[in-house]
């Protein structure tokens, strides 16, 4: 019995791997029109570099062993301890601010769910050395502007923005103590996903009132930035975030996302160490788990590479990413149709065919031909069955004057005039095919 793919874990045939080419075409493009240079670090690091960060618990979510130097190593969860550990290393050299960005393959030993594997693919984008909230709505704009590349709109995707500073002051406008904070953050992190008696018991557990609990609940409740000041602009701390805010959408919109954005108070992204704007993507419809999620963590840099920098970032993954294209129709991909195929007629060589196929592909052309004797009917239906778009027959005068048969094989939708058509009032010939391959 054949032997499958660990649980958790995919094989990416021609049509799946040409699926997540696309997704990582899209990623790179976006990054570089943004101005963000790609960079990679090794998939095993020290095991110490995720215990320091999430503490001694997040082992259990890792593959993690004792290689044979005696070192305790972890395939890698994320890619943030990896970008900390980068740039601490050369922080004095780096031109600020550091943008970058990351492709990383990578690895949880957790329970699957639907969006959620062992092993996944994620761009990575980071912003290090800016602290001000230009900083956060270019780092969403990013983000966004993915989104728009893959055909989605702001009816398919939302993102929820909030801030956790302004959270944080808002609870303790309401009463709730800086030891109760990070448990109230946690209850504030699941209030979608638990029924909000729940969450009203969880919060009455922490010794919050009941009042102080129907007020953060009204919170919750697609409160805007100007209802947040009439109810709470008295506070000067309250009032200096929302005005960070008032800013930032500023910003989102001279570059062109604003439509796209939401305040939601409960986003706060359940990673402790985020300090200031937070946002996740999702699909406006509710089907699937958060697309992406980031945001700013001032503090991360300092904690684990020794460098103190402002910083803030996102990831994104290729599996919820991936069913939603497919379930909006948005992944029919390609899979690399040769542009030509070449074939001998009955009196020509197949050397002459290697002889044509070899010119096509050094002027940039895709070439296939049959690399066994067959007839013209069955290398004609071979083509159309490879997604070939033109068919070349060689003839046995090619040798000395170059002259060949050209033939479409299947249109290709939106390709405009066809080579056939170019060649109407031109030679036949390989050299005036290549000539208008180089030309495209």
């Amino acid at each position: 019995m054949a032997q499958g793919a660990l649980p958790g874990f995919r094989d990416f045939y021609p049509t799946e791997f040409a699926q997540r080419a696309y997704i990582a075409r899209i990623w790179r493009d976006v990054a570089r029109r943004y101005a963000f240079v790609e960079y990679d670090g090794p998939p095993l690091e020290p095991l110490e570099l995720y215990t320091r960060k999430s503490g001694d618990e997040i082992v259990a979510q890792l593959y993690n062993f004792t290689d044979k130097g005696g070192r305790e190593v972890a395939l890698r969860p994320e890619m943030t301890p990896t970008l900390a550990r980068m740039v601490a290393a050369r922080a004095n050299a780096l031109r600020k601010p550091v943008r970058w960005f990351s492709l990383p393959q990578l690895f949880r030993y957790e329970r699957q769910q639907k969006g959620r594997l062992r092993e996944h693919f994620q761009l990575n984008v980071d912003i290090i050395g800016e602290s001000g909230v230009t900083a956060d709505a270019e780092l969403l704009a990013v983000a966004i502007d993915i989104m728009r590349e893959f055909g989605l709109s702001p009816d398919d995707v939302r993102a929820r923005v909030s801030d956790r500073r302004l959270l944080r002051a808002l609870l303790e406008r309401l009463g709730v103590g800086d030891e109760q904070l990070p448990a109230v953050f946690g209850i504030i992190d699941k209030i979608e996903r638990q029924p909000r008696e729940v969450s009203v018991e969880k919060l009455s557990a922490l010794g919050v009132s009941s009042e102080s609990a129907d007020s953060l609940f009204s919170l919750m409740d697609g409160l805007t930035l100007d209802a947040l000041r009439a109810r709470f602009g008295d506070t000067p701390a309250i009032a200096e975030r929302i005005a960070d805010l008032e800013r930032y959408y500023t910003y989102l919109a001279d570059l062109g996302v604003a439509e796209w954005v939401q305040l939601d108070l409960s986003i706060v992204r359940g990673l402790a160490y985020y300090t200031g704007i937070v946002f996740e993507l999702f699909d406006a419809r509710g089907e699937f788990r958060a697309i992406c999620g980031g945001g700013r963590y001032d503090n991360l840099l300092k904690s684990l590479g020794g460098v103190d920098l402002p910083a803030l970032g996102f990831g994104m993954g290729d599996v919820v990413l991936g069913e939603l294209l497919r379930a909006r129709g948005l992944s029919d991909v390609p899979i690399g149709e040769p542009d030509f195929w070449v074939a001998a007629a009955e009196d020509g060589d197949l050397r002459d065919v290697m002889l044509a196929a070899t010119q096509l592909r050094r002027a940039g052309a895709s070439v296939e031909y049959a690399l066994r004797p067959q007839t013209l009917s069955k290398q004609r239906k071979a083509a159309f069955s490879a997604g070939a778009t033109y068919f070349i027959t060689v003839g046995a005068d090619f040798a000395e004057r170059g002259s060949v048969q050209v033939d479409e094989v299947q249109h290709v939708e939106g390709a405009g005039a066809s080579l056939v058509d170019r060649l109407e009032e031109m030679p036949k010939t390989l050299a005036s095919i290549i000539a208008l391959v180089r030309d495209v």
